[in-house]
């Protein structure tokens, strides 16, 4: 007695938990399943929409990359070289990452003279003596270059096209990074997490009979039954990726998930003030060219899906080389440090050398989108959001309908007590 009368009570709490986060979140976690559905194939829909930014006709050789490079920017005088992408596949542009001086904000000049001078004094190697300036940048805009002519296909920058809006819409609610847009989104999320688990409790059957009946929908029945069922049902085919999304993204949208990330794998956050590999420098050294810097890393390159080389941030910077092994997982780089003057590596970042919380969190922007093992799981990952899109619509016909049959019994009641007031009088 006392048993059924616990579960009857942890039923109707986690039914009034279910339904109150629903409806604080729900409209919220509408628009994060939609704009999901669209972002899972964001690539797809840039290869498909702009063919010619991506792709072209392979002829002859490619160029020397810092021919190439020189060649583009001469194209773009007032941009500033960042990094460049050079994928393996011949058909394949060569992306290029520079900064370009934004609207209405004044380009601030560097000081090269007083930057080598100060770095020089300080020991040469003590990259913390040195002055940052424009290069530390991120860059704002792409250059999609033939790298066979070295002609800029198309200067793009990603803010103000459709996908990127809808990129802010899905982690910001259009309100930009650290507002209270972004606060919305991951509180949301948190809130979505335990609107899952207490959906799971709720459904959870009693007998065979029961589970073989929540896992299939009536479609023969009345509209009630039939928006009860999908409600239910989809929440049994979703419910466990959905917690998987939910959970690699309040990793990316909260501090404190990331450190429990790496508190759970028993691993140490990388500092962000950490030294970083630092070349050589000797009076009368001339920095190396991009391919200079890669002649030692021929055989990596070669086997390379893709690679990003990113220039020097200041006179004891390192040339920082990123490869993508054919075959391997979406941001499982191995990066290499290249002394900018003599071309010796001075440090290497290893995937497979990193600690298991470095390595999980890599994984976890390719298992929220669905990329980690391509198209398939991208196919997974669309289907799974655009089902989920059904919870708050037939949620909230659920609620509404259950409000209408309290009425209904309230308006029973009262007219029995009408009916006798009216027979005594």
């Amino acid at each position: 007695m006392h048993a059924l009368l616990f579960e009857s009570v942890m039923k109707v709490f986690f039914r009034n938990i279910h339904l109150y986060l629903s409806l604080a979140a729900g409209i919220v976690i509408f628009c994060s399943c939609l704009t999901g559905t669209i972002l899972v194939f964001e690539r797809e829909i840039n290869h498909t929409l702009h063919p010619q930014r991506y792709f072209v006709e392979a002829s002859g050789h490619r160029m020397p990359l810092s021919q190439l490079t020189k060649a583009a920017l001469k194209q773009v005088p007032k941009a500033k070289l960042a990094s460049v992408m050079v994928f393996n596949d011949p058909l394949r542009t060569v992306e290029i990452g520079v900064i370009m001086p934004e609207k209405g904000k004044p380009e601030k000049g560097i000081n090269k003279k007083s930057t080598e001078e100060k770095s020089h004094k300080a020991g040469d190697n003590k990259g913390k003596d040195v002055k940052k300036g424009g290069e530390n940048k991120k860059p704002n805009t792409t250059l999609y270059v033939n790298p066979y002519t070295g002609k800029v296909i198309e200067q793009f920058g990603k803010k103000g096209s459709f996908l990127f809006s809808v990129e802010m819409f899905h982690r910001f609610l259009l309100a930009g990074k650290d507002s209270a847009g972004d606060m919305i989104v991951g509180i949301s999320s948190l809130l979505f997490l335990f609107i899952l688990i207490t959906g799971v409790v709720l459904w959870w059957p009693k007998t065979k009979a029961v589970f073989i009946k929540r896992i299939k929908v009536k479609w023969d029945g009345n509209t009630k039954r039939l928006v009860h069922d999908l409600h239910l049902v989809t929440g049994f085919y979703t419910s466990v990726f959905l917690i998987v999304i939910v959970l690699t993204g309040l990793v990316m949208s909260f501090t404190w998930a990331n450190k429990a990330l790496f508190a759970l794998t028993g691993s140490k956050l990388k500092e962000k003030d950490a030294k970083q590999p630092a070349s050589t420098y000797s009076a009368g050294l001339k920095k190396l060219s991009a391919d200079e810097a890669l002649e030692g890393l021929n055989l990596q390159i070669k086997n390379a899906e893709y690679f990003t080389i990113r220039t020097p941030k200041d006179s004891v910077g390192t040339y920082s080389i990123s490869v993508l092994p054919k075959g391997a997982f979406e941001n499982t780089s191995d990066t290499y440090f290249i002394d900018q003057y003599n071309g010796r590596i001075v440090s290497t970042e290893k995937f497979v050398d990193k600690s298991t919380g470095q390595r999980v969190r890599s994984f976890i922007k390719p298992v929220h989108t669905g990329s980690v093992y391509g198209l398939p799981t991208k196919i997974i990952s669309f289907i799974v959001c655009l089902l989920s899109l059904i919870f708050p619509v037939t949620g909230v016909i659920m609620w509404l309908n259950r409000i209408k049959k309290k009425d209904r019994k309230k308006s029973v009641i009262r007219r029995p007590k009408a009916a006798k007031e009216a027979l005594a009088v």
